[in-house]
């Protein structure tokens, strides 16, 4: 397999767009957000916004790779991968509808006073570590330029998926707590949906908002799930690909996870990359294809995993 290029810089959680950008990625996906067929549907057992950073974060490395994938995978359906940030996108917007669909209006003004001084101290926090190195210092000058209300709350959820996805590293080291950090997850998308209402009026009603939630996050999972296993094959040498395109559901245990979803990892979740933690659950891989092996599974030169190509229609909902 010819080897695609490297990927220099570690994928870092991104701040996603203003509701209006996103608004607009959500029309542009409700064909098929609205096309999914119930038993395509899988829990929202994740922080939405965490993923939406962090997809959002990894989404132009995986663009750099699209000509890689376009040429030795070419059965791959390579829409996934160009409408992937639309679909987090959308994903991020229908989160938001849901939480409008409540009484988040009479809560604007203490989410206001709270989220000022959070954001400030967690920035400053983000800041000290970046000095150090153990933050991208980039990703925290980019919080930092955020001016207004609607950038303090998505300024918010970018430093909450900031500190969470290199808490391993970082903990012991800061002055932030995994509560601070759990909680500007939370008021984020709160103080988001309480403007939306001041603004432009309450969303659908909860049972819709709900099925439009579960439904673009599932578009979402399963797209980012069919890229990983692309890039798995396509880094298989390098053994990159988990730093490339990393599991949605690695890192997420622990308080800094969001309390309004479940914390349950589907069983069927599996590693991109060609080597794999002891006691990993093997891969689900699509009809007539192989996983690639764990790690001491199979010795030094075993070839690379057959190509994947999409998961057909009526799949097992993959993490």
């Amino acid at each position: 397999m010819a080897k695609a290029s490297s990927v220099k810089k570690k994928p870092t959680p991104r701040k996603p767009s203003a509701p209006p950008q996103a608004a607009a990625a959500f029309d542009k996906a409700l064909a098929e957000i609205e096309a999914l067929s119930p038993d395509r549907l899988i829990p929202v057992n994740l922080d939405v916004p965490r993923v939406v950073s962090q997809v959002l974060g990894v989404s132009p490395g995986l663009l750099g790779l699209r000509p890689a994938i376009a040429e030795h995978l070419p059965t791959f359906e390579i829409a996934l991968l160009d409408r992937l940030e639309t679909y987090a996108l959308a994903a991020w917007y229908a989160h938001l509808l849901s939480l409008s669909s409540g009484d988040v209006e009479s809560a604007l003004k203490p989410l206001l006073a709270e989220a000022a001084p959070l954001r400030e101290n967690l920035l400053g926090d983000a800041e000290a570590l970046a000095r150090r190195g153990l933050l991208d210092a980039e990703a925290v000058a980019d919080i930092r330029a955020g001016q207004g209300y609607i950038d303090t709350a998505n300024d918010l959820v970018a430093l909450s998926a900031l500190f969470s996805a290199s808490w391993s590293e970082i903990a012991g080291k800061t002055a932030a707590t995994e509560e601070e950090v759990k909680r500007a997850g939370e008021v984020g998308p709160q103080l988001l949906a309480a403007l939306g209402v001041r603004e432009h009026g309450k969303g659908p009603g909860p049972t819709e908002a709900a099925d439009k939630r579960a439904r673009a996050f599932a578009l979402l999972v399963r797209a980012y799930d069919q890229i990983r296993r692309a890039v798995a094959y396509l880094r298989w040498d390098e053994g990159d690909a988990d730093e490339i395109a990393p599991s949605l559901y690695k890192g997420r245990t622990g308080r800094a996870t969001s309390s309004t979803d479940s914390t349950t990892t589907p069983p069927d979740e599996a590693p991109a990359g060609p080597i794999a933690s002891p006691g990993t659950p093997a891969p689900v891989t699509p009809a007539g294809t192989t996983a690639p092996p764990a790690a001491g599974a199979a010795p030094s030169g075993t070839a690379a995993p057959p190509a994947p190509s999409a998961a057909p229609s009526g799949a097992p909902a993959v993490g």
